[in-house]
Parts: structure tokens; sequence; C-alpha cells
């Protein structure tokens, strides 16, 4: 279930100008507003896009999405919008919503993209990541082998584990913009690589996830690079070609 929203904070008040300026453009510029609530419920889709949690060809229902966020519709079709021209959601005939649906060779392009870029974030990350930073993608990779393990195996949980702890890794490589290039990739990935997960869960137990994410550990603790990118690409492969197996890709 989507966390309702909460509600903004008060206005800021416009700061006082000075009466000596420069002339430069920069007194131009009006004061910044504060985040819309189109941008809110935009963050929201986003996370759930990049995090699997919606299906490939899965149809959203703006009115249930609105009520489940506490917002009015207004809000919602900005952030379908805005959505749309990422293509991570498709208006249909009808004004109909759904998550795409990638062709194979599509989905083919983006794993070689995911190997390139995401490799070498876990690279950077086995090189700059703090004890801090393990101890976070350790407390993700025992989330995910809980849920792995479970009898049946927690697959919700899995999936959010699983988005936590490679972003737990990206994001300790420190560099923000290799981040946000990772996060787009994802907004279009995700929902087609957790079909590894959602469709057959008996998989998650003692599967390559599983492995692979005890090495990419194993990796950063002994801030080790090449090893890091090995384990990904491990993960990234086994998780593409159980979806190519079972062919959920648009005609």
């Amino acid at each position: 279930m989507i966390a309702p929203v909460q509600p903004l904070p008060a206005a800021f008040e416009k700061p006082a100008v000075a009466a000596d300026h420069d002339g430069s453009a920069l007194d131009e510029i009006g004061v910044l507003q504060r985040e819309t609530l189109g941008e809110r419920v935009t963050g929201e889709l986003r996370a759930l896009l990049v995090a699997g949690r919606l299906a490939p060809g899965e149809k959203l229902s703006l009115r249930r999405v609105a009520e489940a966020l506490g917002v009015s519709m207004m809000p919602v079709r900005e952030a379908v919008n805005r959505l749309a021209v990422d293509r991570a959601l498709e208006v249909l005939p009808g004004r109909a919503v759904r998550v795409p649906l990638l062709t194979l060779e599509q989905f083919r392009e983006l794993t070689r993209i995911r190997l390139v870029v995401e490799g070498f974030a876990v690279e950077e990350a086995a090189r700059k990541v703090t004890a801090e930073q393990i101890a976070l993608v350790a407390g993700h990779e025992a989330a995910f082998r809980k849920a792995a393990s479970s009898d049946p195996p927690d697959t919700a949980g899995a999936v959010a584990a699983n988005c936590d702890l490679h972003f737990a890794i990206y994001r300790a490589s420190g560099m923000p913009s290799l981040v946000e290039m990772i996060e787009r990739l994802w907004l279009k990935a995700g929902p087609v690589l957790n079909l590894n997960i959602r469709l057959e869960p008996s998989r998650l137990k003692g599967g390559s996830a599983v492995r692979a994410h005890e090495s990419l550990l194993t990796a950063l603790q002994r801030s080790d690079p090449a090893s890091a990118r090995v384990a990904l690409e491990a993960d990234i492969k086994a998780a593409a070609a159980f979806v190519e197996m079972i062919r959920r890709f648009e005609s």
C-alpha cells in the first residue's frame, strides 16, 4: 500500500533583497517554490517503478493512486504526464494508464547498458565504501536473505530489499550523477526485472540473487572492485536470463 503523503510545510517567507544589488541576471530569479504535490506524487510512482512493485502491462487506476496518497486527481494526472514523457508509463486510448511492455530488443539493450554502468558503480563503491555504508548494505542483504528463506518466500520484502541493497551500494560510489543515471535505467527496467522474484518465489531460496548479494557484500568488505563487478554482473545476467525465458515482452 502506498504511504499517505504528509501535509506540506508552511510556505517559506521571501527573503529581503539587498538594495545595492549589482544588476546581475540572478536578480531576476524569483524565490524558489516549494515542491508541488505533483512532484511528490511523481516521486512516489517513480519509487514503485524503480523497485519493481509495478509489473509490466499493469494498469493503474488514477483514482486509487489519488486515494492512497490522499491527494486530488490533478497532481496524479500531472505525475502520470511527467512519467509518460520519460516513457516510464504510457497513456493508452481512452486515457487508460499502464506500465509499458518492453520489446526483447529493448530489454537486451537495457541489460547491456546496466552491466556497464552498474558494474562501474560497484567498482567505485568497493574503492570508497565506508564502514557505516557496509553496515547498511549488510542490513539490506540480511533482509533479502530473510525474505527469501521465509516459507513461503516474502516476495514483497525481497523486492524492496533488493532495490535497497543495490542503491545503497551505488550511492557508496560517491557519484550522485551516476546514481541518477542508474535510477533512470531502473525506471524502465525495474518492473520487468522483478518478475524474476514476483513470478517464481521458489527461486529465491538459495537462488542466484542470494549468492550474488553475499558475494557483493564480501567484495565491499574486502575493498575488492573486481570481485564486486563479477558478483554484480552475475546478479544482472541471472535475472535477465530468467526474464527472457518467461518471454514477457511486447511483440
